[in-house]
């Protein structure tokens, strides 16, 4: 009787912890729902899910009803939202650096896209916080590839060709002679044409000057249109041809003051050996000088340019600077930079 007594008694408390257990696995935990939003379309609101705002817009409020959208805005102008989103901030728009140039102005739907500026660059597969100026190739090399806004000057040695160096000086040599032909008679006739005419003028002179030590100290002069004597000799005259020469037609920037900063780099070609006795005749001192020896050539040019701009204010001119380099006998890099100006788009002749 005990033993069955103790088997009913188990029975009994199997059956009523049976319910127990039932009520605990129908709990909330087991009613609760996993929400689960479709990517970059939804996105999860309480138990339910949102569609996302159009781009260009921003989340003002979400949805109250399950795959519908809630209340959105269009950006702030200088904001911007690319893709569908639940943000309640649109992006701020980038902005460009001062070495850089807008490539496409920033909307509501996609950010600013800058670009370095012509004559520097930045390469994709580095950080770009500053664009680098693009290499010159050397006298002994040629360019393969011009630099880019994303990608430097590709430069090769010059390879040396027996055959077009034969063809070449087939050309030139003949040439050369020609020149120094031409160049020859030219000369022979202009000292012909001088001696004919210290000849003639001797002649006129009256006997006693003739040979006299006067002659030496007193050379042979012609009348001016005011009656008055004048010296005439051949240096004389090649010195006013030269300066007739020398004179370079007046150039008129396209955009003020920037044209001219824009020049800066064409005068990277003065001479090393010149660029002192240039900044002095534009009147920096040398104190200002020397205190940007520590940079680069280049960059030098670039700064104590930019002293002179400051220095001379709204009469700064291209054709002051022209006219330095004239002075300082450097005609051939005048003419460069002339030429760079003009090919640019920088300055153009003045109408006369």
């Amino acid at each position: 009787m005990t033993q069955s007594l103790q088997c009913m008694v188990l029975v009994v408390l199997i059956w009523l912890l049976k319910p127990m257990g039932s009520g605990l696995g129908a709990g909330p935990g087991r009613t609760r729902r996993d929400i689960r939003c479709r990517d970059n379309l939804e996105y999860p609101n309480g138990n339910i899910c949102c569609l996302n705002c159009p781009a260009g817009t921003r989340m003002i409020s979400p949805c109250t009803t399950a795959r519908e959208k809630g209340t959105c805005e269009e950006c702030d102008d200088g904001t911007y939202t690319e893709h569908g989103n639940s943000l309640k901030q649109c992006f701020k728009c980038t902005q460009c650096r001062s070495d850089q140039e807008i490539v496409r102005a920033c909307t509501h739907t996609h950010d600013t896209e800058c670009q370095c500026k012509l004559g520097v660059f930045c390469a994709p597969d580095q950080a770009c916080e500053v664009c680098k100026k693009c290499l010159k190739c050397e006298k002994d090399e040629e360019i393969v590839r011009n630099c880019t806004s994303t990608s430097n000057t590709e430069c090769k040695k010059i390879q040396p060709n027996s055959g077009s160096a034969s063809a070449k000086a087939s050309v030139i040599v003949p040439l050369i002679l020609f020149a120094a032909v031409v160049i020859g008679g030219i000369v022979y006739v202009y000292v012909y044409v001088c001696r004919r005419r210290a000849a003639d003028s001797q002649r006129n002179l009256p006997d006693g000057l003739k040979a006299g030590p006067h002659y030496r100290d007193n050379r042979p002069t012609e009348e001016g249109r005011s009656g008055e004597p004048q010296r005439l000799s051949c240096s004389s005259l090649i010195l006013s041809r030269q300066l007739e020469d020398d004179q370079f037609p007046k150039l008129v920037p396209v955009n003020g003051e920037e044209s001219l900063r824009g020049c800066f780099e064409y005068f990277e070609e003065v001479d090393i050996d010149y660029h002192k006795r240039f900044f002095r005749h534009l009147g920096v001192s040398d104190n200002v000088i020397k205190s940007k020896e520590h940079l680069l050539y280049e960059d030098k040019i670039h700064e104590l340019l930019n002293i002179w701009v400051e220095k001379v204010g709204r009469e700064a001119s291209l054709n002051d600077l022209l006219k330095a380099l004239l002075e300082l006998n450097q005609r051939r890099t005048a003419e460069t930079v002339k030429e760079n100006a003009i090919t640019s788009g920088h300055y153009v002749f003045e109408d006369k």
